[in-house]
């Protein structure tokens, strides 16, 4: 019997957002990533992530391996992103120019 090697698609979607998430469920690529990167088995991530398949993840941990520079730079920029989120949360960044000149104006 000869066995036939299929290319098969790579269990990873890009949302409207830009946010990469593992086949067709809500668990980001960042998660499964990072919990790899803190030791994580595929198994653990597993159970943690039930929503996972086990095979999507060894596929997304084997991408990760093959594209780190890649992931890594994506991971960064998504960080950034989230970082960015909060602050604008915590600091309404509307108006503050006409606040400022308005504090200065009222010290100056």
């Amino acid at each position: 019997m000869t066995l036939a090697i299929l290319v098969e698609p790579m269990p990873l979607e890009v949302d409207a957002n830009g946010v990469v998430k593992v086949g067709k469920t809500r668990v980001t690529l960042d998660t499964v990533v990072t919990a790899f990167l803190e030791g994580a088995t595929a198994e653990e991530i597993g159970e943690q992530y039930t929503s996972l398949q086990l095979s999507d993840i060894y596929s997304v941990l084997g991408y990760y391996l093959r594209h780190k520079a890649e992931v890594d730079a994506y991971l960064l920029e998504r960080q950034a992103a989230v970082i960015r989120q909060e602050a604008e949360q915590r600091f309404n960044p509307v108006g503050i120019r006409e606040r400022l000149l308005a504090r200065q104006s009222q010290h100056g």
